[in-house]
């Protein structure tokens, strides 16, 4: 009950003429974004990041999270109607729903995805609301040595969704964690890996990285992939499903939105995963399987509602633990850091406020996306024309503005540019760019634990697997580990069999 009405405590702040126009901006942008072919949500999260550092971080935690929620909804639009998905997670939708498309079908396709992202979303955010809370509470046991373990949980398992080879994900993760060290030294507070350079005794900025790493990255694979060729796509005879659509994809909709969530919570279980999974069990209980891959609406309704109930339960996590289960969240993760927000139990005790806010803010958005979508898909539609030469400079300004504002240094700009080309470099030659990030972000926070447990055990590792807590963690990494590798490794190869093409995990 105590969390029903923080809720609508929440809820009370937010509906706001203001805080309503700025989900609702988050919420287009994240969808204009996401629409884009090769831009999913970790790249709209960056992108669009230089954007919200010029509000409050409550206000600017509501734009990203519609800016992901929009972001997750626009990919399927591409994936239907020119069988080009946003992201991974995207790919089962083109398996029927780019063939209802041909079918002249594409707007009842695309209604579905709203309606089924719609509920999966709500139900998942229903979900954020009665767990997080719980896990933070029991979190508050955690010390040092916990705390710990936990970070090499995300390590784990997200070195391994990257998709790459886990020898390049080490090695990246450990320059990234090199980065996070410069600057101003945790336990000494002296200067270290500043070469006598005075500008980099503050360290790097993280909006800077992640603009360059993201942002100056894709405008640099866009112009080397030629992004201004379209393929057909085909006109939208009717905008909204029949009875008998509606009927067929009711219950697809709500198993896709419980496995997407359960599923989702647990750190290393990509959307990707579960909406493959959910086409699969779609297939398997269908009455037609011979009609999958054809234009079976239930091909839609399912993967679209599993990948967006992974996205709500992917924030219980990252909330309440401050492990992010996803690519994009650990960016998120990233941008809640850059607002002087740190995920994990305390959040819910020292930004009570703040996080309740955040969580009403998103089932606004949901509503606000589901109004969006349905009577925008047109639009959305001409948007995949829009040639590639048109946005680059407008997503270069935007990041040379968002780097330069944050501390207002050239530096900044300097190093976006700089990550930026080094992004290039790591897309062209498979050197995974997550590990990186998540590595610079959880850094100080694994240098602070590790030593304090050192100081709590005068310097006995055993530490971590003499206390009971910390010990379970570690076993239950181990177990999320090897299931996420088997699982990625089924999933990689689905989407080698449906497109042909390897593709990097998201």
């Amino acid at each position: 009950m105590e969390t029903i009405m923080y809720l609508l405590n929440g809820l009370s702040e937010v509906v706001t003429p203001y805080n309503l126009l700025i989900i609702l901006i988050g919420s287009l942008l994240g969808t204009l974004v996401g629409v884009l072919p090769g831009l999913g949500p970790t790249s709209a999260i960056a992108v669009l990041l230089p954007v919200t550092t010029f509000l409050d971080p409550a206000q600017g935690m509501m734009m990203m999270a519609g800016i992901y929620y929009g972001a997750m909804y626009g990919g399927s639009t591409t994936a239907i109607l020119m069988n080009i998905p946003g992201e991974s997670s995207s790919v089962p939708a083109t398996l029927d729903g780019y063939p209802l498309s041909q079918l002249g079908k594409a707007g009842t396709a695309l209604s579905i995805a709203a309606i089924g992202s719609f509920i999966a979303g709500m139900i998942g955010l229903v979900g954020l609301v009665l767990f997080a809370p719980l896990l933070a509470d029991q979190a508050l046991k955690f010390g040092p040595p916990e705390y710990f373990t936990l970070m090499l949980i995300a390590l784990l398992v997200l070195f391994n969704l990257t998709g790459f080879s886990l020898r390049k994900s080490i090695l990246m993760g450990l320059f990234g964690f090199l980065v996070s060290l410069v600057g101003i030294g945790l336990t000494t507070g002296m200067p270290r890996f500043d070469f006598g350079f005075s500008f980099l005794s503050g360290g790097f900025e993280m909006v800077s990285i992640i603009i360059g790493l993201f942002a100056i990255t894709e405008v640099l694979k866009g112009l080397e992939e030629n992004r201004a060729q379209t393929r057909k796509h085909f006109k939208i005879k009717r905008l909204y499903p029949s009875k008998k659509d509606l009927k067929q994809s009711g219950a697809p909709i709500i198993r896709g939105s419980l496995l997407g969530f359960f599923l989702g919570i647990l750190p290393g279980i990509s959307a990707t995963i579960t909406s493959f999974l959910s086409y699969d069990l779609e297939k398997k209980l269908s009455k037609q399987p011979e009609k999958f891959g054809k234009g079976a609406i239930e091909g839609v309704a399912g993967p679209e509602s599993a990948n967006n109930a992974t996205s709500s339960g992917g924030f219980i996590p990252l909330l309440s633990l401050g492990i992010p289960a996803s690519p994009p969240l650990a960016v998120l993760l990233a941008a809640l850091m850059i607002y002087g927000l740190t995920p994990g139990p305390m959040l819910f005790e020292q930004n009570s406020h703040m996080v309740w806010m955040i969580i009403a803010s998103m089932f606004i958005g949901n509503i606000i996306l589901l109004i969006l979508n349905l009577p925008l898909v047109g639009l959305w539609a001409k948007l995949t024309e829009v040639p590639f030469g048109i946005l680059a400079p407008i997503i270069l300004l935007i990041s040379m503005i968002g780097a330069y504002s944050v501390r207002n240094s050239m530096f900044d700009v300097v190093v976006a540019v700089l990550f930026g080309v080094f992004g290039y470099f790591f897309h062209k030659f498979q050197w995974p760019i997550i590990p990186f990030i998540l590595c610079i972000v959880l850094g100080p926070k694994i240098e602070s634990s590790f030593i304090q447990s050192m100081e709590m055990s005068s310097g006995n590792l055993l530490i971590f697997i003499e206390r009971p807590i910390s010990l379970t963690i570690l076993a239950i990494a181990v177990v999320f580990f090897i299931l996420s590798i088997f699982l990625m490794k089924r999933t990689k190869k689905r989407i080698f069999q449906e497109t042909g093409e390897e593709q990097e995990f998201s």
